[in-house]
C-alpha cells in the first residue's frame, strides 16, 4: 500500500533505539524524511546510519533531552531549518519509572511530568503553526495500555499518560479544521530496554529469573508473545497516511490482545 507520504518531514523523538527508533524506520521505509532526536550523540548518529543503509532516506540525527523546553525548540528549529517543515510529529520518551505512591517523591512526579506531558505538549505547541500554514499534519505521540488499564508498579505512568490522551483527544477537536490528525498509539509489552528493565523488577520483587518472569508477561498476552518494535512502528506510519486522514482523536491500542477495556 502506498501511504501517500513520500517527502513528508517527519520528527521522531527518543528515536536511537526501541519504539521510537522501529517508528522512524518505519516511516522511513515509506519514503518520509526523517529528524530524530535522543539524549546521546553516538547513539543517535548510530541510529541514523542505520536507517539511511536500510531505507536511503535522508535522516538528520539531533540530540535533545526531551525533558528541557529549549532542547525541544531547538530540535523543531534545526529541523524545519533543514527540510522546510515538519508534517509528521511523533513525541516519545523513555517510561516514566516504576513504583508505588508511597515510593514516589515529588521529584520523581516533576520528571515524569516533564518527560511525557510537559515535552508533548510543548513539541505540539512548536510544529503547530508549520501545520497549519500547511493545511496538513500528523501528531501521533507514542503512550502505554497504562492509559486504558493500569499497571500494577506503575503509577506514574498510568497516571500521566492518561492526561497525554486527554490532550490529545481536545487537540484532535481544536485541529480538524486545519487538516491536522492527532493520534495515540498505546503499545502493550514490546521487546524492548523497557521491558526488560521491568522484567528485572519484577524477577527481583518474586525472587524468580528474568526468564520465568518473562514467560509469565507472555502467558497474559492472548498471541503468547512480546511484540516485535516495528509491529508498532507500522502503526506509526499508518496514522502518518493519507489513507488515516480520517481517523482522528483516537487511541490505537497494539498489544497483542493483552488489554481487556472495551
Amino acid at each position: 500500500m502506498d501511504l501517500g507520504i513520500e517527502g513528508k518531514v517527519a520528527l521522531v523523538c527518543a528515536a536511537s533505539k526501541g519504539l521510537g527508533y522501529a517508528s522512524a524506520l518505519c516511516l522511513a521505509r515509506e519514503g518520509a524524511k526523517i529528524a530524530i532526536c535522543s539524549r546521546t550523540k553516538e547513539a543517535i548518529e548510530a541510529a541514523a546510519q542505520r536507517i539511511r543503509e536500510e531505507t536511503g532516506a535522508e535522516v538528520l540525527p539531533l540530540v535533545a533531552d526531551v525533558t528541557k523546553p529549549e532542547d525541544l525548540d531547538r530540535v523543531v528549529q534545526e529541523t524545519t531549518t533543514h527540510f522546510g517543515t515538519v508534517h509528521i510529529l511523533v513525541p516519545n520518551s523513555g517510561g516514566p519509572p516504576a513504583g508505588t505512591f508511597e515510593t514516589l517523591d515529588d521529584s520523581k512526579w516533576e520528571i515524569a511530568l516533564d518527560s511525557t506531558l510537559r515535552s508533548t505538549i510543548h513539541l505540539v505547541r512548536a510544529v503547530l503553526p508549520n501545520m497549519k500554514a500547511q493545511g496538513w499534519g500528523r501528531i501521533i505521540v507514542i503512550t502505554s495500555t497504562s492509559a486504558k488499564q493500569p499497571i500494577a508498579g506503575l503509577l506514574l505512568s498510568n497516571t500521566i499518560r492518561a492526561g497525554v490522551i486527554g490532550l490529545l483527544k481536545t487537540l484532535s477537536q481544536e485541529f480538524a479544521e486545519y487538516g491536522i490528525t492527532v493520534n495515540n498509539v498505546a503499545p502493550g509489552s514490546f521487546a524492548t530496554d523497557r521491558i526488560t528493565h521491568l522484567l528485572n523488577i519484577r524477577a527481583n520483587n518474586a525472587g524468580i529469573s528474568v526468564e520465568e518472569a518473562k514467560s509469565q508477561m507472555e502467558s497474559r498476552i492472548p498471541l503468547r508473545r512480546l511484540g516485535s518494535p516495528e509491529e508498532l512502528g507500522s502503526m506509526v506510519a499508518y496514522l502518518s497516511s493519507e489513507s488515516a486522514s480520517y481517523i482522528t482523536g483516537q487511541t490505537l491500542v497494539v498489544d497483542g490482545g493483552q488489554t481487556l477495556g472495551l
